[in-house]
């Protein structure tokens, strides 16, 4: 029986999406485990009408049950002003029940973001990330050097989690270092969730 890894993301442009769906890929490459793809609705300062509950695109918007569900999380977010983008935060503000039945206790987790320039704040957002996942009780794990493409890329992908670049215009392509980067962080995440599920 296959176990679910929720991959959550908030995603303007695509890119955070894209790099979501290269985790997945890493996740399902380990046997045993599936990714739960899931996204976050925007927010705005005033709402006039309520979001469909259904997103026109992309991924179906997330529930509390997804994170209850799923034995591990990846979690991506684009930066702004080197934090995360306001519909994750909301989401994350809105979980203080599991936090406080401890319910992503123990829950292994990886970080992924998408920035327009190359000293845009991808390290600093994926700390922003990682700071309520540790209020949470989660493992955080990130990607070791042992991976040839971290010492390699000339754009993105850091220790902290995968990450791309898409250029002040948006029209970057993922490069095949983030691409590398994105599904080894899926495999990591995954086989770290399977070792967890498998001890007595």
């Amino acid at each position: 029986m296959n176990q679910e890894i929720l991959v959550l993301y908030y995603s303007r442009s695509g890119h955070t999406a894209q790099l979501a769906r290269l985790i997945a890929r890493g996740i399902e490459e380990v046997p045993g485990m599936r990714a739960r793809l899931r996204q976050v609705p925007p927010v705005a300062p005033v709402t006039e009408t309520a979001q469909p509950p259904e997103p026109e695109d992309g991924a179906p918007y997330v529930q509390k049950q997804d994170l209850l569900d799923c034995v591990a999380l990846a979690m991506g977010s684009p930066t702004r002003f080197g934090n995360m983008a306001a519909p994750l935060k909301y989401f994350l503000d809105t979980t203080g029940a599991e936090w406080a039945s401890g319910a992503l206790v123990g829950k292994p987790a990886a970080l992924f973001t998408s920035t327009s320039t190359m000293h845009g704040g991808q390290e600093s957002t994926l700390l922003s990330m990682a700071l309520p996942l540790l209020h949470h009780g989660m493992l955080l794990l990130g990607v070791p050097y042992t991976e040839p493409a971290l010492t390699a890329t000339q754009s993105g992908g850091t220790p902290y989690g995968a990450s791309h670049v898409a250029g002040a215009k948006g029209d970057n392509p993922i490069s095949e270092h983030e691409r590398e980067l994105a599904r080894a962080l899926g495999r990591r995440l995954a086989d770290t969730a399977r070792r967890l599920a498998d001890r007595p």
